[in-house]
């Protein structure tokens, strides 16, 4: 059942501890004022989620209050109480925002079903202003707002506040430090460190080096003391890329950091403690690569304790018309170009062609791109060649089979949208569609509208 902060505003004292009575009975957690000006004062200090409210009161009346509440507090849901003689205000009431009302004397059960089904609608408004927030810095970040994409950004909001390992898996490209980054921007650490390692980059000794410091002589060229990145990560996050290219000799050194949060310098003897959150990431299949013995099992149940596996491009292809409005923003800002527009070729080859070094990817052509055009539009020409289709410049819909005919509906609807450069008018009118049944569509298969 939805239970919510409920304010109760009667003059009647009676009305009033009924009212609270029963509602606190339902398990809602309840406030009382005697006027609209003592209800504004608790509204102010309080979470309120619904207010019941007299529309005759001394001072401030329903009606000033209910204006007030529209102004100040949006979103919080009002139901109007009155009298069978104020029926006509009651209404008036609605057409200004009240949520419902009831005509004094109060059947009970109807307004349990009312408060619960207005708490529901602000339960709902809230979830989706939370999730437009969570989206808005998600897509900032990497842009994308797909079914898959929204799923990754609902886990990692899950997962962040927590102190568990996650593993990101994905290819080359898909951004997995971004979403590592995430996870550290939504956590209780954010304003701790969040040191970044690429463990591809360095050989063995470097990498041990890098990762746990070394003391001073410990050997050639060290010729003072060093912090590794454990270190400089305590009370943060560590971000450990291309954990799948790490050697046995690291692996069992970085298990004991996980198991006992501690560890020695390269050539020390003094043990340091850390608090340290690991986040990992490898494009390698590393279940595959602990059942050939490359890599530990025990530090990979370690690692693996949240899974976050990120697609690629070519798997989430409505995300892409969205991804080519912002990087063209991006690039034409930080290369003082002013691009106004792309052609629909342009972005039908774009559309088309499937991706494989994945977002990387796309960056660096449009990023060419914008710096190449040059009359403020994008076309097909200021596109690498291997972009281009001699067959009608691409205009083809191109479909991984086997697929449903829901699938292949969907996208001819995304494609068709990127050629008609997102006018829903001119998809409708090119795929032989009404809009009511275009809306619909898109609707059904969750394309968000601008797209």
């Amino acid at each position: 059942m939805q239970t919510g902060n409920i304010l109760i505003v009667d003059d009647e004292k009676g009305i009033r501890e009924g009212l609270r009575l029963f509602l606190k009975r339902e398990g809602h957690q309840t406030f009382t004022a005697a006027d609209g000006r003592e209800a504004l004062e608790i509204l102010e200090k309080n979470e309120i989620d619904l207010v019941i409210s007299d529309l005759k009161m001394p001072r401030i009346d329903g009606d000033e209050l209910l204006a007030f509440i529209k102004k100040d507090y949006a979103g919080v849901k009002v139901i109007i109480l009155t009298g069978h003689g104020t029926v006509e205000n009651a209404v008036e009431s609605m057409r200004n925002g009240a949520y419902d009302f009831l005509i004094k004397p109060l059947n009970l059960d109807k307004l349990g079903l009312i408060v619960k089904r207005a708490l529901s609608q602000r339960q709902l408004e809230i979830d989706n202003r939370n999730l437009k927030k969570k989206l808005n810095v998600f897509s900032n970040q990497m842009i994308g707002k797909s079914d898959k994409m929204i799923k990754i950004a609902n886990l990692v909001e899950q997962v962040a506040p927590s102190k568990t390992s996650v593993l990101i898996l994905g290819e080359n490209g898909v951004g997995k430090e971004v979403i590592a980054n995430l996870i550290h921007d939504f956590s209780n650490r954010k304003n701790n460190p969040f040191i970044k390692v690429h463990c591809a980059a360095l050989s063995e000794n470097l990498l041990e080096s890098e990762l746990f410091g070394h003391e001073k002589g410990a050997f050639t060229g060290a010729i003072k003391e060093k912090k590794g990145r454990f270190e400089l990560a305590n009370g943060g996050t560590i971000f450990l890329d291309e954990i799948g290219e790490i050697s046995p000799n690291i692996q069992v050194k970085l298990l004991r950091v996980i198991q006992e949060k501690a560890f020695e310098r390269v050539g020390g003897e003094k043990t340091i403690n850390v608090d340290v959150r690991i986040v990992a990431a490898t494009n390698r299949d590393l279940r595959k690569e602990v059942e050939e013995g490359r890599f530990r099992e025990d530090l990979y149940y370690r690692l693996n304790v949240v899974q976050i596996t990120v697609p690629p491009l070519r798997e989430r292809k409505e995300d892409i018309l969205l991804m080519i409005s912002s990087f063209i923003k991006k690039f034409s800002e930080e290369n003082n170009k002013n691009i106004k527009d792309i052609t629909k070729k342009a972005q039908t080859a774009l559309y088309n062609y499937d991706w494989p070094g994945n977002v990387r990817e796309l960056k660096n052509v449009l990023e060419a791109a914008v710096v190449l055009s040059k009359d403020g539009v994008i076309d097909l020409n200021d596109l690498p060649s291997y972009l281009k289709n001699d067959d009608d410049h691409g205009n083809f819909l191109k479909i991984q089979m086997p697929a449903s005919m829901a699938e292949i509906e969907k996208e001819a609807i995304i494609s068709t949208l990127a050629l008609a450069n997102g006018n829903k008018s001119k998809t409708a009118e090119m795929l032989n569609m009404n809009r009511k049944t275009l809306y619909a569509k898109l609707n059904e298969f969750q394309i968000l509208q601008n797209t």
